[in-house]
């Protein structure tokens, strides 16, 4: 089970793939590269033009490649896929629209329900600056240094039952969220505490496992620099 994984500290890191960005020709060497590096899975999903096709692809390439789990990260229904070993069924807390709060998760919900995958209900909470997730979600951004209003959500995440609370600043993020923020919420939090967005270097990824975080997420960086994704997971579990 991922999530138990991810609460023994077993999933310290996640590469996140993005499927409109990856092609199928360089798919089967950069999967190489990433399991090499020493990922703990492979997130699948994007803010924009994931669909039914390209998802499956993607999560069918990864099994068929490397044995590691591919997680479900989906911006909508759209980015579903049978054939992936679990899901982050993901409710965007901070979003001004409630499509990414409540309405997308109602129109899966059965589907899932019937489905054979492990579902790890996550509390996405976005932070500045957001990037692509936070215009498409419609987030009401959160400062990356505001500990309070963030422990505030987190809170509420685990109040209302949540299994983990993700805090994202936004895939190409020029500025990772505050440790210092990632500290707060981890020590008052008794669910994992997943961070990404902006992690290019080893010594941020160390200060986030340091401040509490469980797992850490990093997506750009897997293939422009497989050699820096190396040193980062390294710094993660060492």
């Amino acid at each position: 089970m991922i999530l138990e994984n991810m609460k023994y500290g077993r999933v310290r890191h996640l590469t996140l793939l993005d499927p409109e960005k990856t092609t199928v020709g360089n798919i089967e060497d950069l999967l190489k590269k990433v399991e090499k590096a020493g990922t703990d899975g492979i997130l699948v999903g994007g803010s924009t033009g994931t669909n039914f096709v390209n998802v499956d692809e993607l999560v069918k390439s990864i099994k068929r490649n490397i044995k590691k789990p591919a997680i479900l990260f989906p911006s909508s229904p759209e980015g579903f896929s049978p054939n992936a070993d679990a899901i982050f069924y993901l409710s965007l807390l901070n979003s001004q629209s409630l499509d990414y709060v409540i309405g997308y998760q109602v129109q899966s919900s059965i589907l899932l329900k019937k489905s054979k995958m492990e579902v790890i209900s996550v509390a996405y909470i976005v932070f500045e600056p957001g990037m692509t997730v936070g215009k498409v979600g419609k987030a009401d951004l959160i400062s990356r240094s505001d500990w309070e209003k963030a422990l505030s959500y987190a809170t509420a995440a685990e109040l209302m039952g949540f299994h983990a609370v993700y805090l994202e600043a936004g895939s190409g993020a020029t500025r990772n969220i505050d440790p210092m923020v990632v500290k707060k919420v981890a020590e008052d939090l008794t669910i994992p505490v997943i961070v990404g967005g902006g992690i290019r270097e080893p010594e941020v990824a160390k200060s986030m496992i340091e401040a509490g975080a469980t797992t850490v997420v990093t997506g750009t960086i897997a293939e422009k620099d497989p050699r820096k994704l190396e040193e980062i997971v390294r710094s993660i579990k060492n």
